[in-house]
């Protein structure tokens, strides 16, 4: 994410608070399974957006002998424990509180409210959903949102459009549940409304802990970023060829190892003084590569 971040967090925990309170309200004043299980993700939402904060704070912390390049990665194992917290905390309890009902069949009471509060939900959620798509787009403007969350190196940006996404779909089946309930007067819909929102949250918790796992085990730059580096590269008059180009994503900033020919130098001060400027011209084009590692070598012809 830019770094609009923290106001961007900021914004949906002051919007999932909010939300939270008014759900556990009606789901009190209701008996609705489908809007406590409402309830608790929201809970869960406050949470991680919290872990987000943290992760991103520990992430700018400046580098020391003992992590020489800093807490980049940081964020990313607090966006593992956000979709870790999202599938157990939000999801698995929303299938226990379904099944629970499903069992007790508890009658939902004045479903008109827990609707009601529903849909300014979805209002709001909706509100944040376009904040996070606007950010999306302003990195990657023609790709689809898919193809974004496969190769995004943003493991906080995709935890939150992830969770509004979540949240969206789920508040339509919490909805439906309750409609359902109201329409035919049968507390099994709230309740089967509940298992729905949980097994949602379980799935949109395994994909997001996926992607963030691959940014964890070490991922490249993006796709763009890694052509465009290596298309600089070969670009450079200093360099008759490239040998090995590797990019590193370490947090929100890039590492690139080359290993390239350089062109004859009658010195070898004039070759290092050479990659010096490629080096700092590399860097000045492409501000997030903030290591560069330049061997120069030779192809054995």
């Amino acid at each position: 994410m830019s770094g609009e971040s923290p106001k961007a967090i900021l914004y949906a925990l002051a919007a999932n608070t909010g939300i939270a309170i008014c759900k556990y309200a009606a789901a009190a004043f209701t008996g609705s399974g489908s809007m406590f299980a409402e309830a608790i993700h929201s809970t869960a939402d406050c949470g991680n957006q919290l872990l987000l904060l943290f992760g991103l704070r520990q992430s700018r912390e400046p580098p020391t002998p003992l992590h020489p390049m800093g807490a980049g990665r940081a964020i990313n194992f607090y966006s593992l424990l956000v979709a870790l917290l999202l599938f157990f905390v939000g999801g698995a309890f929303s299938v226990y509180e379904g099944v629970h009902r499903l069992i007790a069949r508890e009658p939902l009471q004045y479903a008109y409210v827990a609707l009601a509060v529903l849909g300014i939900s979805v209002v709001l959620e909706a509100f944040s959903l376009y904040g996070a798509l606007r950010e999306i787009r302003k990195g990657s403007p023609t790709k689809s949102l898919w193809r974004w969350a496969r190769e995004t190196r943003d493991s906080d940006l995709l935890v939150v459009a992830g969770e509004d996404i979540a949240a969206l779909a789920g508040l339509a089946i919490a909805f439906a549940a309750v409609l359902l309930t109201v329409i035919t007067g049968n507390p099994v819909w709230d309740a089967c409304g509940s298992i729905g929102v949980g097994v949602l949250l379980m799935l949109i918790s395994w994909f997001i802990a996926r992607e963030v796992k691959s940014m964890i085990v070490g991922e490249s730059a993006s796709p763009e970023m890694r052509r465009d580096i290596e298309a600089f590269l070969r670009a450079r008059p200093e360099i008759r060829g490239i040998i090995s180009l590797i990019t590193l994503q370490w947090g929100k900033e890039v590492v690139v190892a080359v290993q390239a020919e350089m062109i004859d130098y009658d010195h070898s001060r004039a070759m290092v003084e050479a990659i010096n400027v490629i080096e700092a011209d590399l860097q000045a084009k492409f501000p997030v590569v903030r290591w560069v590692f330049f061997e120069p070598d030779f192809v054995k012809r």
